[in-house]
């Protein structure tokens, strides 16, 4: 479910800012439409800022920047983001190898 959850992720920004049909996403991750709005429902639950648009034409965005303002972790934080990103499978995308990179590079003590 986490992996197909980031891929959902990753399909909404590679088609961002314009609105994708659950049809669209469900074909393209192999699932049903019913499962895509249970994963947008989840993940908006966490907080996730997704732009849901009801009715002919309507479907799902999300924020489209291509780069987040600074944020300071504990190294409790970094390292649970660490794990996570290995439950998921580091491999698994090119964006979850760079962003594990990055986190093992800011744990590295100097």
């Amino acid at each position: 479910m986490v992996e197909r959850q980031h891929a959902l992720i990753e399909q909404l920004r590679a088609r961002a800012p314009r609105l994708t049909s659950a049809q669209t996403l469900a074909t393209d991750l192999g699932v049903s439409s019913r499962t895509i709005e249970r994963d947008v429902a989840r993940l908006r639950a966490a907080g996730l800022p997704l732009r849901i648009q009801t009715g002919p034409g309507g479907g799902y965005s999300i924020d489209a920047r291509s780069l987040l303002p600074p944020i300071e972790l504990t190294p409790g934080e970094a390292s649970a983001l660490v794990a996570a990103i290995v439950a998921v499978g580091p491999f698994s995308s090119a964006t979850a190898q760079s962003a594990l990179q990055k986190l093992l590079s800011a744990l590295r003590a100097d």
